[in-house]
């Protein structure tokens, strides 16, 4: 058997990984345009704010790595096109600039995402860069050593983590989104104003509600952003306002979204025979909706590339579907969320509620005791948990993790109320966070329509 891999960051070194261990019989070719795989950007702040020391430590495998177990892996190697009808890949040696036509019996599709570069006046200034990869990590962190004005367009996660580590390194910086708020796809406004609030008291500037519409700049360098509500003057600007998928090479062949992701079934299965595809290239599972999203998250890529290799032969292990659960530390504020804000559940046309709890996190008697801000959305006429966030300076953000949990297993709130948490004062109060979240919530109709389900 034959498999080609095409891309290797995260979603194709798990498939890569795995097929080696479960088919060492197969001949596995792993083609990727770049000169390193499994980079881990999502560690680029904390290398520019100088968390993370060596940059080189922010991957966890290597060509030699899968050399080791057999895999032949051809860096530096793009792949110009697929023909799935013939089962066969086209691709250039980017170093000898030659062309050759390789065949499979196994496509894996893992070329993930690239960041939306808009087109504005100024665009090919020196100084306005892009935060993706290691070459990217490695300019911003050279170049923001000569710059003191730095604008980060984008105030998503990667945004507000570079924002951070530019003030931390005594940079004067301006965060410019078109959205009302920071973090507004993952946060409500309660925990947004907190966030906005520690940025504003470390003198960070918020140009929020504004678009990018150029750059102007001095002897080919970007010295001033423009936007609709005003200018911003820069050394260097970090352009981090959203990623599309890398699915050019099997547009026309495979179904996909309107954006280009890759519809793939619960095996990783593409609509096309013996192509399997997963990470940022893809569209997932979003189990709040029940409907394909596009949803680039490292945790999706590495467990949709693993499900590729245990369902390469036959379906095996089905996909469970994501909740988009992430989290962020900004300053010293710890912050999860998953699935649906209350925003987007609205926006989604649901009619939900919500219940907030904001309380110390364990008891008064113990000798520190933080408040904890956790809300927890659900759907009105069942009371089934959409989505949940939480924010504290101590670190709860595993809570997070169990309200995952609930929404993957479509649990209630009136389930939440008595759901068995163990209790000790150094880490909580004898009711839960999340099972005062249920009991504020309880409604014993809930209950009754989901006993009457079953």
């Amino acid at each position: 058997m034959k498999v080609i891999v095409i891309g290797c960051t995260h979603a194709g070194t798990a498939a890569v990984t795995q097929m080696a261990t479960l088919y060492p019989q197969a001949e596995i070719t792993v083609y990727e345009k770049n000169d390193n795989i499994s980079f881990l950007s999502c560690g680029i702040a904390l290398n520019v704010g100088g968390v993370v020391k060596d940059p080189e430590s922010l991957f966890y495998s290597s060509p030699e790595q899968l050399k080791k177990l057999g895999v032949q892996t051809n860096m530096l190697h793009e792949v110009l096109a697929v023909d799935t009808q013939a089962k066969t890949v086209t691709v250039r040696d980017i170093i000898k600039d030659e062309i050759k036509i390789d065949s499979y019996d196994k496509l894996v599709v893992t070329t993930g995402s690239w960041p939306i570069i808009p087109k504005l006046g100024g665009m090919d200034l020196d100084n306005i860069m892009l935060c993706k990869n290691y070459a990217h990590a490695k300019a911003i962190i050279e170049r923001a050593q000569q710059a003191q004005r730095i604008v980060v367009v984008g105030a998503g996660y990667i945004g507000i983590e570079l924002v951070e580590a530019f003030e931390q390194l005594g940079k004067q910086v301006t965060v410019i989104d078109n959205t009302p708020r920071v973090l507004f796809k993952y946060l409500d406004r309660e925990y947004t104003d907190l966030v906005e609030e520690a940025m504003k008291q470390r003198h960070i500037e918020l140009a929020l509600n504004q678009t990018v519409t150029g750059f102007q700049g001095y002897n080919g360098k970007v010295n001033r952003v423009i936007t609709t509500g005003g200018e911003y003057e820069a050394d260097l600007v970090i352009m981090c306002i959203g990623f599309r998928p890398n699915t050019e090479l099997l547009a026309g062949q495979v179904d996909q979204l309107s954006n280009g992701a890759i519809i793939v079934d619960d095996y990783m299965r593409t609509s096309c025979a013996d192509v399997f595809a997963a990470g940022d290239s893809c569209a997932v599972r979003y189990n709040p909706t029940s409907q394909h999203a596009y949803i680039p998250l490292a945790t999706n890529a590495v467990r949709m590339g693993t499900l590729i290799a245990r369902n390469l032969m036959k379906p095996m292990v089905r996909y469970m579907g994501t909740q988009g659960t992430s989290g962020i530390k900004i300053f010293d504020l710890n912050i999860a969320c998953t699935g649906m804000t209350e925003q987007a559940a609205i926006d989604a046309g649901m009619i939900v509620k919500s219940i907030t709890i904001n309380d110390h996190y364990r008891p008064e008697f113990m000798p520190t005791y933080e408040k904890a801000l956790l809300k927890v959305v659900y759907q009105e006429a069942n009371g089934r948990i959409v989505g949940a966030q939480v924010l504290s300076k101590a670190d709860l953000t595993q809570s997070i993790n169990t309200l995952s949990v609930c929404i993957q297993n479509h649990m209630t709130m009136d389930e939440l109320a008595f759901v068995d948490f163990f209790f000790q004062p150094h880490y909580n109060k004898p009711w839960n966070l999340l099972n005062q979240a249920g009991l504020q919530a309880y409604n014993p109709q809930h209950s009754d329509s989901k006993a009457a389900m079953a």
